[in-house]
């Protein structure tokens, strides 16, 4: 089978691999669309990377069971199914208590569990063999959509689904970053909440990708972005606040804007630090507020945000290449020319 493997800083090459089998409690799911995130673009162009050589890329998968191993009874051939990027082990504390993405089994508190793409050969190949337990049946939805469902889609439904409380009638969310994840993030809100959504960003192409969807837009890069958010708000700020960019600028907007009580959900990466101060300051937190920096979600979190999918209440720009042309995914997304996501389809 054709598979495209890490062989090193800026070395994703396609290999030809025999086709994998699965073992007890696996099953092998064959590939319909991968998706590319920013994720695969940095462990691609990352010096320091700590990939294994020879790794499958690719760690969104959709596909369907093409056969099952020793001991799995929940699937069948032929089943439509998307795979959690959470392998967990299912049997520590956190695990039992429907907390995945907690798995206690890292090798320390800074490791997050890990997944295909990863630790574990991805779906970037005709082929993947995936855990039984983590693969969530996905009838009905096109192979492109369903394929950003376990990374674009669950990362911030994870984050709102904790915030819901916080997001009833005339209440405010904040969403930093309009890409794959912030425009899912804007989807979600509108399809569970009644919130007033503010669409934040410094790419006016990614602010109209949005426009009709959202309360109103904010230029990040504007000098009086805070102001525009605040006044967005009714003055008191957004009640939730997601950064999915996660650079000390978007973190220090997200404090300068957040409402009192309000909560601030961290899900971008972007290498930032966040100043905290505990006297009372122009730039300081409010009383209150929550500060939580998430990882990608629970099986639960990818259950229901496939239901919202299949009924046709969420969905993202998408741009879809085939899978031969899988290196050029990677190629625009890395230089910006991909609004929303980028999906390789067999």
């Amino acid at each position: 089978m054709r598979a495209l493997t890490y062989q090193g800083p800026r070395q994703v090459e396609w290999a030809d691999r025999p086709v994998p089998r699965p073992g007890a409690g696996q099953v092998l799911v064959e590939v319909t669309a991968c998706g590319v995130c920013h994720t695969d673009v940095s462990f691609r162009e990352d010096p320091e990377a700590v990939l294994q050589l020879g790794l499958t890329m690719g760690h969104e998968i959709a596909g369907t069971i093409s056969a099952s191993g020793e001991g799995v009874t929940s699937v069948h051939a032929g089943q439509a199914v998307v795979v959690h990027t959470v392998w967990s082990c299912g049997t520590c504390r956190e695990c039992t208590a429907g907390r995945e993405n907690a798995c206690l089994s890292t090798p320390g508190r800074l490791v997050p569990p890990q997944g295909p793409g990863t630790r574990y050969d991805g779906g970037m190949a005709d082929f993947v063999v995936v855990p039984a337990t983590a693969v969530v049946a996905a009838d009905g939805i096109e192979p492109h959509l369903a394929a950003v469902l376990p990374d674009a889609g669950i990362v911030p439904y994870h984050s709102i689904r904790g915030c819901l409380p916080l997001l009833g009638p005339g209440s405010g969310a904040a969403v930093i970053g309009i890409g794959g994840l912030g425009q899912f993030a804007v989807s979600i809100l509108r399809a569970m909440t009644p919130a007033r959504i503010i669409a934040i960003d410094v790419r006016p192409e990614a602010l109209a990708a949005v426009a009709d969807a959202v309360d109103a837009v904010v230029d990040g890069s504007s000098e009086d972005a805070a102001a525009q958010v605040l006044d967005s708000a009714g003055g008191h700020g957004p009640d939730v606040v997601l950064d999915f960019v996660g650079t000390s600028e978007t973190l220090r907007l997200a404090a300068s804007t957040v409402a009192p009580y309000g909560a601030i959900r961290v899900p971008g990466q972007g290498n930032g630090v966040m100043e905290f101060e505990t006297i009372r300051t122009t730039t300081s937190i409010p009383r209150g507020t929550t500060i939580n920096r998430p990882y990608s979600g629970t099986r639960r979190d990818l259950i229901e945000v496939v239901a919202l999918a299949r009924a046709g209440r969420v969905g993202i720009d998408i741009t879809t290449y085939p899978f031969e042309r899988a290196l050029d995914a990677y190629d625009d997304l890395a230089a910006g020319r991909i609004t929303g996501r980028a999906v390789v389809v067999r």
